[in-house]
């Protein structure tokens, strides 16, 4: 007989509840993985964009050849670690003369991980990777993408408004695909008062590779790019 089968309902432990508040420590060995692995990358720079683009797109060559210059110009550069523009960010960062720095994570159509990569760390969990994308970055380049790419630029915007995160570059390249978006901030959401107007100044709407890293060093030249006292503690309650 079940020793549990006579005890009231309420007394039976749950074990799902149990399963779950161990997996807490699992996300913890993530974080502190993921920290000690990426201390030394800064100044870095995240580029979000589709898993999706052939070798062979435009975008998957601006990608490249936009990560090779801020690879050049002294920035390790932060991608999914993934096929399509995340690896054309990887590659041109592989070949330029910073580190280039994949999060890698599992999903059904992203089965690999590309080979460009001087520094690789592993993630099982969404949140774990997207707040190291954050934490270490003095900019993000969004290239054009999915539902993953907006997730990821909207989180950026979010953090910064919030004054969650210190405020730096968020360049989103190519005024054709990005554009519609745009509009749609400023006549919607500005329009309908949910956004103020100085958060329409938090992007910046850039075509040409070598305008982007011009744009980075231009917000940092009055400061550097070593967070203050004050922006560190900020990034520790992300």
């Amino acid at each position: 007989m079940n020793s549990q089968s006579n005890l009231p309902r309420a007394q039976i432990p749950d074990l799902s509840h149990s399963k779950e508040a161990w997996r807490v420590f699992g996300i913890m060995s993530e974080f502190v993985a993921a920290t000690q692995r990426l201390g030394d990358i800064q100044p870095a720079v995240s580029i979000f964009g589709s898993a999706r683009t052939p070798h062979d797109h435009p975008y998957y060559k601006l990608t490249e050849e936009i990560a090779r210059l801020l690879s050049d110009a002294g920035f390790s550069v932060i991608s999914g670690g993934g096929p399509g523009i995340m690896e054309a960010a990887n590659k041109g960062a592989f070949y330029g003369k910073s580190p280039s720095v994949g999060l890698n994570i599992q999903l059904p159509h992203e089965q690999h991980n590309n080979p460009y990569q001087n520094v690789s760390q592993s993630f099982q969990h969404f949140f774990t990777r997207k707040v190291m994308f954050v934490k270490f970055a003095s900019a993000y380049v969004v290239m054009p993408g999915g539902f993953g790419t907006m997730d990821e630029v909207m989180e950026a915007l979010t953090l910064v408004q919030t004054g969650k995160t210190r405020r730096m570059p968020i360049i989103l390249v190519g005024s054709k695909f990005w554009g519609g978006l745009v509009t749609w901030f400023r006549e919607s959401l500005l329009q309908e008062q949910m956004i103020s107007p100085e958060d329409m100044d938090l992007i910046q709407v850039i075509d040409e590779p070598r305008e982007v890293v011009d744009a980075i060093f231009k917000h940092y030249e009055t400061r550097g790019f070593e967070p203050s006292e004050a922006e560190r503690e900020m990034q520790l309650n992300l």
